[in-house]
């Protein structure tokens, strides 16, 4: 196989690539500048007796950390799409959910509409959802 068409070392993980990763890239840096910018800016009102600014000034970095590993984790994270072939599982209690859920919305449709055709032929307006007519 030449390289082009070699398969990935690890199909179970993707790299994002391409423009998406540089948008991702252009947003940890717009983000790391913001968090080093407050910093500085909740550093210097420390020194100056802001005994509040303390506290930001130990929360930016952190939001800083937190953005890198949400980066990491969007950039070499798990994978986006399933493979071809592959199927979603679903635990074993689970597994008859959908099929009883689209019964009941069957059964729910079907009773509406048996309702709906009996109140025409008895002339019922109840069936009316507009709401209160005046009786002028």
């Amino acid at each position: 196989m030449d390289e082009e068409t070699a398969p990935p070392e690890n199909p179970s993980k993707s790299r994002l690539r391409g423009a998406a990763a540089v948008k991702l890239h252009i947003g940890l840096l717009l983000g790391l500048a913001l968090c080093a910018a407050a910093f500085r800016f909740e550093l210097s009102r420390a020194l100056e007796g802001n005994s509040l600014s303390w506290a930001y000034v130990g929360e930016w970095p952190f939001f800083a950390g937190f953005g890198i590993y949400f980066w990491w984790f969007v950039l070499n994270g798990r994978e986006r799409k399933p493979r071809k072939g592959q199927r979603a599982t679903v635990a074993p209690e689970f597994a008859n959910m959908a099929a009883e859920w689209r019964k009941h919305q069957r059964e729910l449709l079907e009773n509406q509409a048996a309702s709906e055709q009996i109140g025409e032929s008895t002339g019922d307006s109840r069936s009316n959802t507009s709401g209160p007519r005046d009786a002028t």
